[in-house]
């Protein structure tokens, strides 16, 4: 049976080079780095370079990437067309503050592929674009306040960093009506008041607490599956009650795609039949360059005209907009079924050989963002983020997420995983299999 001491001494001895460089950059910069979602373990792992489907760390050593820099590398690295367009794009000059025939060929392209879009703003990054969605949506109604849900996560600024995550050290109040809680210290109280926290999959509860407050609310912001507080999945009539009660209230229905736009053409959205007032999107859209959007009711993005007033140094970047043109002209329906087919063959294989073993171990998810729990028992329902990190088994995640990547793959070890498009079969034949010997030396 492993046990995390041991693991974190062999991680140590893996990746030798990475301790030396995180001691050695902790000098100048807070932790060594400045990404804290990658520290976990003895200390966080180096890139050197990327090929393809792999990450090549500062010891030379090379993983499959499970992380993707959490979604954006859809298309792996050093994709060649994504490469041209960057480079056209840098001869072309890189910092302009004149708009570009770039930003007007990617917001088309979201316009055409997302069917609740009709307008599109550009940032420099999803929160930056939550942010602003939330601005236009109260600039739009009138009201102060909006509503998300517990366990959703909506990038660092203040009013977004509210019930991220739910964990034992803080009162979270009742499942049916959350307490606002603070991810991060810094965040004052007189933002917090501004937020109203919903409980995930419980529309009853939802529209008791939206009705109570739907003179000062003037939106609701949710994904339609959330990964950052644990990976739980909205159910389809959860959202379709909690869209039509928006309507009713005359609340702003935002959904945060940011990661989830993975899932097809159309995003995750597409699959569940909603109409948003506003989509938050991100991560893969700027192909790997920073960058960030709000798309939707023209009548809502028109209140930028003049109303809500949104302007950045580097929004629409045109070197963001031209590797995000390339990145989505590989994206057709092809490359997204292989890439969901490849999560669903994971998904199938590990949960019926662990059901099988009795092993309270699975991956679950709707397309090829997915997320993986070990449970201190069996595997519950997980229609919350508080079924998901009341019953997770911290210490064996953390094994599990060490050893594969001694083994050669780099995951996440709060369990978030998504994959890119030159990952092959035999790649994924063998992270099932390693998987495998993983969690058989975990439990027994």
């Amino acid at each position: 049976m492993m046990n995390l001491q041991d693991t974190n001494e062999r991680f140590i001895k893996t990746f030798a080079k990475s301790k030396e460089m995180n001691e050695k950059q902790m000098d100048v910069i807070p932790a060594g780095f400045s990404r804290r979602s990658f520290l976990y373990g003895p200390h966080a792992i180096y890139a050197d370079h990327g090929q393809g489907q792999y990450l090549y760390t500062a010891e030379g050593k090379r993983l499959l990437d499970l992380n993707n820099n959490f979604t954006v590398n859809i298309l792996g690295y050093n994709n060649q067309a994504v490469n041209e367009a960057i480079i056209k794009s840098l001869e072309k000059g890189y910092s302009f503050g004149n708009p570009s025939e770039e930003e007007f060929l990617l917001a088309k392209m979201l316009c055409e592929r997302i069917k609740s879009v009709e307008k599109v703003k550009f940032f420099c990054s999803a929160s930056e674009a939550c942010v602003g969605a939330i601005r236009m949506a109260r600039a739009y109604t009138g009201k102060d306040k909006f509503a998300k849900l517990e366990g959703g996560y909506h990038g660092f600024c203040d009013e977004m960093a509210i019930s991220g995550h739910v964990s034992q050290d803080h009162d979270h109040g009742p499942a049916d009506c959350p307490k606002g809680v603070a991810d991060s210290a810094g965040i004052p109280k007189s933002t917090m008041s501004n937020v109203i926290v919903l409980p995930q999959n419980n529309f009853e509860a939802c529209e008791k607490i939206l009705r109570a407050n739907q003179n000062e609310c003037g939106c609701v912001l949710i994904e339609l599956q959330a990964a950052a507080g644990g990976s739980v999945i909205m159910k389809p009539e959860f959202v379709e009650k909690l869209e039509a009660l928006c309507k009713e209230l005359k609340m702003v229905f935002i959904i945060d795609e940011t990661g989830t736009i993975r899932a097809s053409k159309g995003g995750l959205q597409a699959f569940y039949n909603v109409d948003p007032d506003l989509t938050v999107m991100g991560k893969l859209i700027g192909g790997g360059i920073p960058t960030g959007a709000v798309g939707g009711k023209k009548e809502i993005m028109d209140i930028c005209l003049d109303e809500a007033i949104i302007s950045g140094t580097h929004h629409a970047h045109p070197m963001a907009c031209a590797a995000g043109i390339a990145t989505l002209e590989q994206l057709d329906d092809a490359a997204y079924n292989y890439l969901n087919g490849m999560a669903a063959r994971i998904k199938k294989e590990l949960n019926a050989w662990a059901e099988k073993m009795g092993y309270p171990f699975a991956y679950f998810g709707t397309n090829s963002l997915m997320g993986y729990t070990i449970s201190r028992e069996k595997v519950p329902e997980i229609v919350s983020v508080r079924d998901y990190w009341d019953t997770t088994d911290e210490n064996a995640m953390l094994v599990y997420a060490l050893e594969m990547a001694m083994r050669g793959y780099y995951p996440v070890a709060r369990g978030q995983i998504s994959l890119n498009l030159p990952t092959t079969e035999e790649d994924i034949t063998n992270l099932i299999e390693d998987s495998k010997e993983v969690i058989t030396n975990i439990f027994e």
